[in-house]
């Protein structure tokens, strides 16, 4: 073996980038003479590390293993024109912005421009002046670091838009399980205090007759399951219906229809939401074997509504028309959806009632009220009588 191919194979062998190492040089020349050449005008440079390679068929092997920050190559290799190598090097990730300093016998404007043209970085004329070659080395290099860099930064920056879209979304799904989907538009687009009056809307409150006792047989664990599905079974009538979900404070169910957008037919969504209530908790309590009843008020009138608190939000009803709906719904009797005069009238013959007479309701009153049975023409049983 010729003794320039022998140096070289043995710097190949001891030669790997350390960590104080910032440039890596990868040589693809054909001819070992030149690749001991090169490695000697870069030996004794402690900030380069140098690797040879003379198979063009291996060069992206030899770049993958070895991550070159400039690549030198030859113009003229066995089976392969220089241009086409440029273009191989560009058409995988890994090198696909490492500098590519073409190496060539002689100067041809030409063939400099087409090179410079479809890919490659730079172009000399071999062998470079020691200096010059250096000076090359370096700056390309740098520029290839400097690039990786950008690359890093725009990457994390996207990362961060990216997971800042995420957070974005999940709060605004937060939001929207807690307020109208109108109100947590306007708090994120206007003022922080929301207050609004409603002339006419209908209000309804539903308790489980005999849940505090029964929680006290229960396994906590149960008992959530148990809520949650009940009051998930309401949810879903509520969106179907129109209805807003208010809150729950314990085992008691709070929504209202005619608000935050005013609609004429709020009163009758929530009588058809009140008797799909009584169905589907006869529908959980059967399929539990449990014996618990709910208990419905529900009466129309004016209210205000508004948000309250910075870091909890809460969409919230104010007025003598919710306390009213909620001395319905205590007043009123267990599997029984109980009504106010003023939500029987606004309901009219669209459902059927029967008449309660008049109760006294606690700071109002004699007070008369119905019982709502169902819509009118249905077959449905007033389940309270059963």
């Amino acid at each position: 073996m010729p003794p320039a191919e022998q140096a070289l194979q043995y710097h190949e062998a001891s030669q790997r980038p350390q960590a104080s190492q910032r440039h890596r040089v990868l040589l693809i020349d054909d001819q070992p003479m030149i690749g001991e050449a090169v490695r000697r005008l870069i030996a004794g440079e402690s900030d380069i590390a140098f690797e040879f390679c003379r198979d063009a068929d291996a060069a992206l092997d030899a770049a993958n293993r070895f991550r070159p920050t400039v690549i030198l190559q030859d113009l003229v290799m066995p089976g392969i024109e220089g241009l086409d190598m440029v273009r191989r090097f560009r058409s995988v990730s890994a090198t696909a912005n490492v500098p590519v300093i073409v190496l060539s016998a002689k100067e041809e404007p030409a063939v400099k421009a087409e090179m410079l043209t479809n890919g490659a970085s730079d172009y000399l004329v071999k062998l470079p002046d020691r200096v010059e070659l250096l000076a090359r080395l370096r700056v390309h290099s740098e520029g290839f670091a400097r690039l990786l860099e950008r690359n890093a930064a725009f990457q994390a920056l996207e990362k961060s838009l990216a997971d800042l879209e995420r957070e974005k979304e999940r709060s605004e799904k937060l939001l929207l399980n807690i307020l109208p989907a109108e109100i947590a538009d306007r708090l994120k687009d206007g003022p922080a205090t929301i207050a609004e009056s409603f002339p006419s809307v209908t209000v309804l409150f539903a308790d489980l007759c005999g849940f505090t006792e029964f929680s006290e047989t229960i396994e906590p664990r149960q008992l959530l399951g148990l809520l949650d599905e009940i009051f998930s079974a309401f949810d879903q009538l509520a969106g179907s219906h129109g209805v807003e979900k208010i809150k729950t404070i314990g085992d008691a169910y709070m929504a209202v229809a005619g608000l935050p957008i005013p609609r004429a037919d709020h009163a009758d969504a929530v009588a058809k939401m009140a008797l799909g209530m009584q169905e589907s908790f006869c529908d959980v309590m059967q399929a539990r074997g449990l014996a618990m009843q709910v208990r419905i008020g529900i009466h129309t009138g004016p209210v205000v509504a508004g948000v309250i608190g910075r870091h909890k939000f809460t969409y919230d009803l104010w007025g003598d028309t919710v306390n009213l709906a909620s001395r319905m719904e205590s007043h009123g009797e267990p599997s029984r959806i109980h009504v106010s005069q003023a939500t029987r009238e606004i309901l009219g013959n669209r459902f059927r009632f029967a008449d309660r007479g008049e109760i006294q309701v606690k700071g109002k009153g004699l007070v008369r009220t119905s019982f709502l049975l169902g819509r009118a023409g249905s077959s449905q049983l007033d389940r309270g009588r059963r």
